[in-house]
Formats: C-alpha cells, structure tokens, sequence
C-alpha cells in the first residue's frame, strides 16, 4: 500500500523557515518523481518544486527559486522541502506527490498517481 505522508508545516512570521517532509512508503522510492504542490483557500493546486527519479533534478516555480529547496533522502524514503524568508502569499495547504517514472511535464497536479493528506503552512505579516 502505497503511503506518503507530510509533516513539518505550521505558524511562522514572515521572513521565517520551515522544512516540510513527506515520508514515502510502499513504492520503490528510486523509481518515482516527487513533487511538492500547494493550495490556498479558493484556489487551485499549484506546483511548487520536484524532484525527478533516477537522476534526482530537482525543478522549480519561479517565485520559490532561491527561497526552497526540494531534496531527498533515498535511504529513509523522505523528501523534503526547505522553505527559506517565507512570505505571507506562501500561506498554503502544503502536498507532496508521486507519479513513476515521470518525466516532463512536472507541474500539472493531474498526472500525479499518489498524494499525502497535506500539512498546513501560515504565513503572518
């Protein structure tokens, strides 16, 4: 049974960090693409960053670049999202998500097979 599971988000001033982890069980973690999406209230499911199997490229939206970082930790099955001088426009239900063998393109959140229940991040001004 696949598994993926988010932890690490919360309440954070702005400016402030958070790393968020998405811990992977069930699927052989080398053979997958993982991807970070967020959603705001009313709003759809925006891609945020990933990471691609067999070569682990990692891959950004713009607004992120420079603040995250997406990495992954094959031995513990876990990929993390470090989020870095956060804003309040990052306030967001945060997902991670797995498609196998997934190449191009990355971001439409309907090509992902599996998805965790989400962990929420708040952002205050």
């Amino acid at each position: 049974q696949v598994q993926l599971v988010e932890s690490g988000g919360g309440l954070v001033q702005a400016g402030g960090s958070l790393r968020l982890s998405c811990a992977a069980s069930g699927i052989p973690f080398s053979q997958y693409t993982v991807a970070w999406f967020h959603q705001a209230p009313g709003k759809e499911r925006e891609f945020v960053a990933a990471s691609t199997w067999e070569d682990y490229m990692t891959y950004y939206v713009n607004r992120v670049k420079g603040r995250f970082t997406i990495s992954r930790d094959a031995d513990r099955g876990t990929v993390y999202l470090q989020m870095n001088r956060l804003k309040p426009e990052d306030t967001a239900v945060y997902y991670c998500a797995a498609d196998r063998y997934r190449t191009s393109p990355l971001d439409r959140y309907t090509d992902y097979a599996y998805w965790g229940q989400g962990t929420q991040v708040t952002v205050s001004s």
